[in-house]
């Protein structure tokens, strides 16, 4: 595993490749190169892969770093590559995010995540339940009994199919879970051996998009009472619709949003995250061109949804900008 620290000397500080993280490391302001980024995205079929591919590609050619782009199971497991060191940038959903600051949910017994940062907000999450016609599913409750997609074990996808089957008086006890990725999902929901899946992304999702192209895909709706009950205990979603036709429906589908965080790395100091927040908003339109729910990442936009601080590397380009 690789672990990363920045050094701080007297004359210069530099951003170095060691063998074991620095306690020292803080955000001041010191050297501005910035020698690797790793962005800690999601399965690779999903909008977090794609866009994070896009932004790799952007500061590896406009800051000269060697740039990557990880495959992981999403927020959860971002947030610890990111304060463990093992990645300078990280996607993230809202409700992930506020987990870790306030130590609940699957950070309950982890320490030092207070300080997590963002770039920017990024754009909407929709929280899409994903059946096809020949189930029969038209609402949450009908999940009862069924084998159901939930994500990745512990990723933001997981944790929010657990919140909307809370907020419909339901849980594990009340489904057949499978822990699964969007594409694993899709993929067994084709062979008949799931009935229904979670998927938590940016529209459209190229693995629902997928399945549209075989069989009639239903977007379960969150309203009503349920909705209400989500809200009341978790304000950080919103109300919203999947637009008619963004897959087979031709209607908007109510749903629930949440919005996504880029996340900075604690080991990055203000004037690496200065140029890296300026590289990317200096190329938007690369960027955009990643993938459609891109599009929503503006600077008009950066602090829509923000549920942490921006770093202040990243809030000194947003004011010489006069964004904020």
């Amino acid at each position: 595993m690789r672990i990363r620290s920045t050094l701080a000397t007297v004359l210069a500080a530099s951003l170095v490749l060691v063998g074991c993280s620095s306690s020292d490391s803080d955000s001041a302001s010191g050297d501005s190169s910035v020698d690797f980024v790793t962005i800690a995205a999601g399965g690779t079929s999903g909008p977090y892969y794609q866009i994070g591919a896009s932004m790799s590609q952007v500061l590896g050619d406009t800051l000269g770093a060697d740039t990557s782009v990880q495959a992981t199971g999403a927020s959860v497991e971002n947030i610890q590559l990111l304060t463990d060191g093992d990645a300078e940038i990280a996607f993230a959903m809202g409700d992930a995010t506020r987990q870790a600051i306030e130590g609940t949910g699957p950070f309950a017994d982890k320490e030092g995540l207070k300080d997590l940062t963002a770039i920017t907000a990024l754009y909407p999450n929709f929280v899409q339940i994903v059946t096809t016609e020949k189930s029969g599913i038209k609402s949450v409750e009908d999940l009862k009994n069924k084998r159901v997609g939930v994500g990745d074990q512990n990723s933001g996808v997981e944790l929010n199919a657990q919140m909307i089957l809370e907020a419909h008086n339901m849980s594990y006890d009340d489904i057949n879970e499978d822990f699964l990725s969007y594409a694993d999902s899709i993929d067994q929901m084709k062979n008949g051996q799931i009935d229904a899946a979670f998927v938590t992304s940016g529209l459209p999702n190229s693995s629902v998009m997928d399945l549209a192209t075989t069989e009639d895909v239903v977007i379960v709706p969150i309203e009503g009472e349920g909705m209400k009950a989500l809200r009341e205990k978790y304000p950080f979603f919103n109300e919203d619709v999947i637009p008619g036709g963004t897959y087979d429906e031709a209607e908007d589908v109510p749903t629930a949003s949440i919005t996504n965080q880029l996340l900075v790395s604690p080991h990055l100091n203000d004037d690496q995250v200065y140029e890296i927040t300026k590289a990317l908003f200096e190329n938007l339109d690369a960027i955009h061109s990643s993938h459609n729910a891109a599009k929503q990442i503006t600077l008009e936009s950066i602090e829509d949804g923000l549920a942490t601080e921006l770093h202040p590397g990243a809030r000194k380009y947003f004011e010489e900008v006069g964004a904020l």
